[in-house]
């Protein structure tokens, strides 16, 4: 992809993007660092047995889109923090949401947040981050870590969020 200049946009055609593929998630790349200083855009396929675990990030902005399939999604501080997320509260009420295509989850820098493929068919959301740049090396190196299909390394997981403003409050899994 090349760089964009004031006179040029950027089309990305059905299918267009790099794609990256592992048996624990798919990331294509849809606008990166190298097109917009506003933020990044991905398609990512998050397959049954999924789990970003719960995180947080001190700086960046998220948005994620349900295109395809469901998937349990939370955005809220709990109450109690415990092992699971998928049975946390907020303090106003907010519990976890199952969602369906449609759907919109926005997350400010310091929220808590997680989402999660707990059915038997992929789900497909489409992902936006901001600033750009920190979440496309994110996600390639986390997808080297995955690349196997076997249980993450905990350690290197843990040292990749650290590197990337992502504050790890429950585990990623991943269980195909």
């Amino acid at each position: 992809m090349t760089q964009l200049t004031r006179t040029e946009g950027l089309i990305v055609p059905p299918g267009g993007g790099t794609t990256v593929r592992t048996p624990a998630q798919q990331v294509t790349f849809k606008v990166t660092g190298e097109h917009s200083t506003v933020s990044s855009s991905f398609e990512v396929v998050v397959p049954p047995g999924f789990d970003v675990g719960a995180h947080r990030h001190a700086h960046s902005e998220e948005l994620f889109y349900i295109l395809d399939g469901e998937l349990d999604v939370l955005a809220f501080e709990p109450r109690v923090r415990t092992e699971d997320w998928r049975h946390w509260e907020s303090e106003s009420g907010l519990t976890v949401v199952r969602a369906t295509p449609g759907t919109v989850i926005v997350v400010p820098p310091g929220c808590p947040h997680a989402f999660a493929n707990r059915v038997d068919a992929p789900a497909r959301m489409f992902f936006q981050s901001s600033p750009p740049s920190d979440h496309e090396r994110y996600f390639e190196e986390l997808l080297d870590i995955l690349k196997d299909g076997a249980a993450p390394d905990p350690e290197a997981i843990a040292d990749l969020r650290l590197r990337y403003d992502i504050e790890q409050i429950t585990p990623l899994r991943h269980k195909p």
